[in-house]
């Protein structure tokens, strides 16, 4: 048994897969997105570490409620990218995590990216010049909190400071590294060019390391508190999306990985990184010669809560959660596919790929009297996948044709959003047996670190439980709506 730990934006979740990737028990730990200030989104890193011990605790005590109680042969890990905490020298939290979708240093991206040195670090680093980058929430640091800059000890992410509470150590795996915008993917170290411009060294930053490196937890208390026995190997493990890509199997040309959960993101594997003239992808650093190159986009389940909460909130009243999502669905399959002409640019937190413009806003076009709530709400549906579709035809141009996807995370459940992606692009969806791909893919980092050799399917229908055909008609409707929809884009961007 190996449990893959997710931490994500929204959630902690623990899954406990069987060797051969069959869910034997999972815990999930939600928590809020902070937001002080306008623009500006963080968490606290203390819940976030709490709900990383507790959603383990709660996997181990349900596997012996289950009778299946043995110790795991790892943990290992995954983890969203792109957060930022300030710690002191003894570890402590000096802020917040400021996460992706922080947008504080918006001015400071937008100077630097129409550079020859931003071009530049994007060749290096393979990620694009944006206010989600460690780099630029640096220079921001750099530039509006000298106190804090004099302060800080290190400048880590939340797995980076769950690592170092568990082992007294800061260590960073080459994946979420290469998210950072400070990390060279050609030599496997930190950009001297990227600390320059951020203002620090390489001291103030953890040590990097492959995502199979080993670990052993000796504490026995924090061993005792997560019921599992002292020693037990803790594998770095990977990034979110990195993971996912690996979890459902898209690590071949031709196979994209879709996934949706508070954001988006549409991945490919390539062997070699990917930085393109238009800087409209990362490439990303998985294991040596696998790349996961693609773009994430920011409004992905986050529109479905924003939608629910802001208009649903009288129809709901009080009935669960999800009894909610079945009742936002049936409006959703209640309108046929086109919205009958509405148009939603779903950027309500600004907009990573293809544009990374975090100055994006969120607009509803097209509307007349016909237009009920139901068709506000698939409109909503029909742009947020049309912003990731924005991103599959930019990762077309540049590594090849997608002839199928892979779709995961939370909404990867919902039948109606997973078809129209089918639709939308044109190409079989198909879904793993799992939809916990990001867990599931650090297990398997966990299973090659400990030498235990992952059967391969053998078919098709063995990879997937479901696949989900395009339907011509619906793309059609949907091609002539998402010409619009960019056409709008570039209409208003100079209004955003």
């Amino acid at each position: 048994m190996i449990i893959g730990l997710d931490i994500g934006t929204s959630s902690t979740k623990a899954v406990a897969f069987d060797l051969e990737g069959n869910v034997l028990a999972t815990h999930s730990i939600s928590y809020p997105i902070l937001n002080p200030l306008e623009g500006d989104y963080e968490q606290d890193p203390e819940v976030m570490y709490s709900a990383c011990i507790a959603s383990v605790t709660n996997v181990m005590i349900e596997l012996q409620d289950l009778k299946k109680m043995q110790p795991p042969m790892c943990i290992s890990v995954s983890s969203a990218m792109h957060g930022l905490i300030a710690v002191d020298r003894l570890g402590k939290p000096l802020t917040n995590c400021i996460i992706w979708a922080d947008r504080r240093s918006e001015d400071i991206a937008i100077e630097l990216k129409a550079t020859e040195k931003g071009r530049l670090l994007y060749q290096q680093t393979g990620t694009p010049i944006h206010p989600m980058s460690l780099l630029c929430k640096l220079m921001w640091i750099q530039s509006n909190d000298e106190e804090l800059l004099v302060r800080s000890h290190k400048f880590i992410g939340i797995k980076e400071f769950l690592f170092y509470r568990l082992f007294g150590s800061y260590l960073v795996d080459h994946s979420i590294a290469s998210a950072t915008g400070l990390f060279d993917i050609h030599q496997l170290a930190w950009s001297e060019l990227a600390l320059n411009v951020a203002g620090i060294s390489a001291e103030q930053l953890s040590t990097p390391v492959p995502v199979d490196h080993v670990t052993r937890l000796l504490d026995p208390d924090i061993a005792a508190s997560m019921h599992i026995p002292e020693g037990t190997t803790f594998v770095i493990g990977g990034g979110d999306g990195c993971l996912a890509n690996l979890g459902v199997g898209a690590v071949k040309p031709g196979v994209a990985s879709v996934t949706i959960g508070t954001s988006g993101a549409i991945r490919v594997t390539c062997p070699l990184p990917n930085p393109e003239q238009k800087q409209r992808l990362f490439s990303y650093l998985l294991r040596p010669n696998e790349y996961i190159v693609g773009g994430a986009v920011n409004n992905g389940g986050i529109l479905r809560s924003w939608f629910r909460d802001t208009f649903l909130d009288e129809s709901i009243g009080k009935i669960q959660d999800k009894d909610a999502d079945a009742l936002l669905n049936e409006m959703i399959d209640s309108i046929d596919p086109g919205s009958e002409g509405l148009i939603f640019l779903p950027y309500l937190t600004g907009e990573r790929a293809p544009h990374w413009n975090s100055n994006a806003k969120g607009v509803y076009f097209g509307i007349q009297l016909q237009h009920t709530k139901a068709h506000f709400a698939r409109a909503m549906m029909e742009g947020m996948l049309f912003a990731i579709y924005s991103v599959g035809i930019a990762l077309e141009e540049n590594t090849g044709p997608i002839h199928k996807i892979y779709a995961s995370g939370g909404l990867a459940r919902s039948q109606n959003l997973v078809q129209m992606l089918a639709d939308i692009f044109n190409k079989p969806v198909f879904i793993k047996n799992t939809v916990e791909s990001s867990a599931w893919g650090a297990a398997l980092i966990g299973m090659a670190a400990l030498g235990i050799e992952v059967k391969e399917p053998i078919t098709e229908a063995d990879n997937a439980e479901q696949m989900y055909i395009p339907r011509g008609e619906n793309h059609a409707v949907y091609v002539r709506n998402f010409e619009q929809f960019q056409r709008l884009y570039h209409k208003l961007e100079d209004e955003f």
